[in-house]
């Protein structure tokens, strides 16, 4: 059961929407998927449910028995441990383990709980590992067998929690500055939790009745998203200077190696894709709750706009199959 994360400290790349399409190509590529959201945003449960079920979600004066804080609850309130979380089935095949602002009420106990581990403290190996048993959980229920995790675009210790969860990590990007300086950060701080968590996971009780994830968090590649386009189907010149330096830039922090990855995204093995920014299909495809390559006529996709949804399933379906083989090969080597 590969588990991969989407993640980005910097926002606004698409990250979300990146989960969201993959998961449902996953599904009509004949894989059975659970879409998981660790996000204390939430956004990308908002993408698969309408305000009147999020507002059933997260009552204001009863337990959110409808999200990933079910799980959580006791653990979070010292009176017991993880609880299996609830699947939203979205169709046969495709479930979500719905997310939850009250999410961020985890953050300091995670945090505070990270030194406790090197002192082989249980307590602090259920909280830490916390997310990693509630997936595992919902995975068995879901009867899945891929794993598409979202999480929020910081550095911070509900992101470590869920990334140690993680065997996969995809990087999703946008050609600007910002996105060079996040892989600056993201590289160093990945590498920085794989060996703190192995120094961890090392002290563990033998006797927890669990055994603490590995915590791989192995970088699988990039997707640049939404990137602005000429006529001529290429970058605009303002974008072309931050595009050339993507793969030197992934390569030197994230992949950790010396080796030149050239200037061109489309040329470079770490790149998975380059996605275009579908335009007016994107707010089109979340009104009808459906990916943009699952629009039809009547959800307005007309004349043009249905050679773009037919172009984005093509690069959907190129992505998936992409990262499919590439899980493969990895899981091979072990």
């Amino acid at each position: 059961m590969p588990t991969i994360a989407f993640f980005n400290n910097k926002g606004g790349v698409g990250k979300t929407s990146l989960v969201f399409h993959l998961s449902w190509m996953f599904r009509q590529l004949g894989q059975t998927v659970l879409a998981v959201d660790l996000d204390p945003q939430a956004n990308l449960t908002s993408m698969f449910f309408d305000d009147d079920t999020l507002e059933s979600f997260w009552p204001s004066d009863a337990p959110h028995d409808e999200t990933i804080y079910k799980s959580l609850r006791r653990l979070v309130r010292g009176l017991g441990d993880v609880a299996a979380p609830t699947v939203h089935e979205i169709v046969s095949g495709l479930g979500v383990v719905a997310g939850d602002l009250e999410l961020s009420r985890f953050e300091d106990q995670l945090s505070g709980d990270w030194p406790k581990c090197l002192d082989r403290n249980e307590s602090a190996f259920r909280t830490t590992t916390a997310f990693s048993r509630a997936i595992g959980r919902a995975q068995v229920l879901a009867e899945a067998n891929w794993v598409l995790v979202d999480v929020g675009p910081n550095l911070g210790a509900i992101n470590r929690a869920a990334l140690i969860a993680c065997d996969y990590i995809v990087v999703p990007l946008a050609p600007d500055l910002f996105s060079i300086q996040g892989l600056r950060n993201l590289g160093p701080t990945l590498i920085n939790w794989r060996r703190e968590w192995s120094e961890r996971r090392g002290k563990a009780p033998q006797d927890m009745g669990f055994m603490p994830p590995k915590g791989r968090m192995e970088p699988l590649g990039y997707v640049v998203m939404q990137y602005a386009i000429k006529a001529s189907d290429s970058p605009v010149k303002a974008y072309t200077k931050w595009m050339a330096r993507i793969p030197s830039e992934y390569a030197k922090s994230v992949a950790d190696t010396a080796d030149r990855a050239g200037d061109d995204p489309a040329k470079d093995a770490n790149c998975l894709a380059l996605l275009k920014h579908y335009r007016s299909l994107f707010p089109m495809a979340m009104e009808a709750r459906k990916p943009i390559f699952n629009l039809k006529s009547a959800d307005g996709a007309i004349g043009s706009q249905l050679y773009a949804v037919e172009a984005a399933k093509e690069d959907f379906t190129k992505l998936a199959r992409k990262i499919i083989k590439r899980v493969g090969e990895r899981e091979a080597q072990e």
